[in-house]
């Protein structure tokens, strides 16, 4: 039998120790209460599990829990004890009781002798009602599921689901590209439509029930720093309805680029309704007001987005309005919809972007057009490798004919190391992209910038090359959320700082052969002199991808 070590003797019992008596159990998961705790429910599937308890008996509070296979040993009951005193749920502090009671002889025995240091009294009894009251409250049945819209009402809503699909806003506006649908009846008097879709990350609407609730989850959403927990608080604080498409992809698809979010057509999609409200958090069901304004919504958003495709898709948003005589589902009386973009209010979440992220001093003209962002110079297959190259090999490098310099005359670098990009690929589309390179008078920068995908509230760092013709050009997405990608950015970041801005990009030749992954000079096709750039610097709020996936 294991027994606590005299360290972690010592270090227990410097915690207080309170004039308590704790309860601890270890039961069987019954059907459903797997859930109740927090774990996936994949875990019932595949395993019998137990779950062990601490309380608090004295103040009537849980401590600890943790769920284990069945087959586990008793040690996992003193972790679970263990975890109970150094680092108990909620805002508890760590402290050790007077004396433990359990049920479980076993339990007992194996207790008395691993923590036989701990100078705590471990009794066993009949019965532990505080913990049979937590099993009782978790195996009580489920309510009654919320019963579902009439057939005839989930058929209309996927089907002007599908007509949203066809009629892809997405393809004209941008997040910030609000419209207005005034309905003034089912207790909602204006929504206002934010579009999901131009980053190829997630596809769908929200349609929010005041114009404050939509910039607040935009100032929310735009604060740096915020943790994965904060972010999704402010995601179930909207006050909005939502469509949200489910892309069911075909296994067997090749994905266009070698990027995560860069995927094959969907073979199917879904259509997920639901609402928001900061009260009442994440709703999957609809009533039936809801329901209607939805249909009605929808049906004048696509009709609006047909009528003006071509004004809408112009770089400068335009001032438009339309009137719909549609029909109330509900009871067939006539209603008057109106449809209208909101120039004014895309210009303040324009600039919110940019004061929120502190870059009020490089504030682009918000009446023109957002930088073009392009996916298509960086091939498919393509690797992209983040490195530092020796000066003294870089300064050898500039006599030959494939170092293009922006310099008539070639400076060498000074110090021992120099920041590159190498984009590696083959040999015959590696000259494509430095013809395509040099036609857009070569890379002016090369920037890091925060991308994010505000459905999923993911973060991204998104690898763009500035050419000298203004245009962006994406060659490589981490994520934010993914500790080796973030680390690679942040490398990237104190090499410009400590470094200097001066870097290249390298396009090399190789990506199926053995030189995969580590190009020799031999494998270069061209080697860039250009710079590394913040995107203040580049007049750069974060980002969602000015352009959408033609999947037709």
């Amino acid at each position: 039998m294991y027994t606590l070590s005299p360290i972690t003797c010592s270090r227990l019992n410097r915690l207080p120790k309170l004039p308590v008596v704790w309860e601890g159990d270890r039961r069987p998961i019954a059907s459903g209460m797997l859930s109740a705790f927090g774990y996936d429910s994949e875990m019932e599937e595949n395993e019998a599990s137990d779950c062990i308890i601490w309380v608090d008996g004295t103040e009537g509070v849980l401590r600890a829990v943790s769920i284990v296979p069945a087959d586990t040993g008793p040690e996992a009951v003193a972790r679970t004890l263990l975890q109970a005193m150094e680092s108990p749920q909620g805002a508890m502090p760590p402290a050790r009781p007077q004396k433990l009671v359990v049920r479980d002889r076993e339990i007992q025995f194996f207790l008395r002798g691993a923590l036989q240091n701990l100078d705590v009294a471990i009794e066993h009894v009949a019965d532990l009602p505080l913990i049979d009251d937590i099993f009782d409250s978790l195996g009580q049945a489920e309510p009654p599921s919320v019963p579902e819209l009439p057939e005839d009402w989930l058929d209309a809503l996927d089907t002007i689901a599908q007509e949203t699909w066809d009629t892809a806003p997405w393809n004209l506006l941008s997040d910030h590209h609000i419209l207005s649908v005034q309905l003034n009846r089912w207790g909602l008097d204006t929504l206002y439509v934010s579009v999901l879709g131009m980053a190829g990350m997630e596809y769908g609407l929200l349609l929010y029930r005041s114009a404050a609730s939509l910039k607040q989850f935009r100032e929310a959403a735009l604060q740096e720093n915020r943790t994965t927990q904060q972010m999704q608080q402010a995601f179930l604080s909207q006050d909005c309805l939502f469509l949200n498409f489910d892309l069911i992809e075909d296994d067997d698809a090749a994905p266009l680029l070698p990027l995560p979010w860069m995927k094959a057509a969907p073979s199917v999609v879904e259509p997920e309704f639901g609402s928001l409200h900061p009260l009442e958090g994440l709703r999957h069901h609809l009533e039936m007001e809801e329901a209607a304004a939805l249909r009605i919504t929808l049906k004048a958003l696509n009709q609006f987005c047909q009528t003006h495709e071509r004004a809408l898709s112009k770089p400068k948003f335009p001032k438009r309005k339309e009137h719909y005589k549609l029909t109330d589902p509900l009871d067939n009386s006539p209603l008057t919809v109106t449809v209208a973009t909101e120039p004014d209010l895309t210009k303040e979440l324009e600039a919110m972007d940019i004061a929120v992220g502190g870059e009020e001093a490089a504030m682009p003209d918000l009446s023109g057009a957002f930088p073009v962002l392009r996916d298509d110079y960086v091939p498919e297959g393509s690797m992209v490798l983040v490195t530092r190259l020796p000066a003294e090999q870089v300064n050898r490098w500039q006599a030959m004919a494939l170092y293009l310099s922006p310099h008539k005359k070639a400076q060498t670098f000074s110090g021992d190391l120099v920041p590159a990009i190498i984009i590696q690929t083959s040999r015959p589309k590696a000259k494509t992209l430095v013809k395509q390179l040099q036609e857009a008078q070569g890379i002016e920068a090369v920037c890091f910038n925060p991308g994010r995908d505000p459905m999923a509230v993911e973060m991204f760092h998104l690898g763009l090359l500035k050419t000298g013709d203004g245009e962006f050009h994406l060659f490589v997405e981490f994520s934010a959320t993914d500790p080796n990608e973030h680390k690679v950015v942040e490398r990237w970041e104190s090499w410009r700082k400590g470094l200097g801005d001066r870097c290249l990009v390298l396009v090399a030749s190789g990506v199926t052969g053995a030189a995969r992954g580590r190009p020799t000079i031999r494998d270069m096709v061209a080697i860039f002199e250009t710079h590394a750039r913040t995107p203040e610097e580049l007049r750069l709020p974060p980002l969602q991808m000015s352009y959408a996936l033609d999947w037709d």
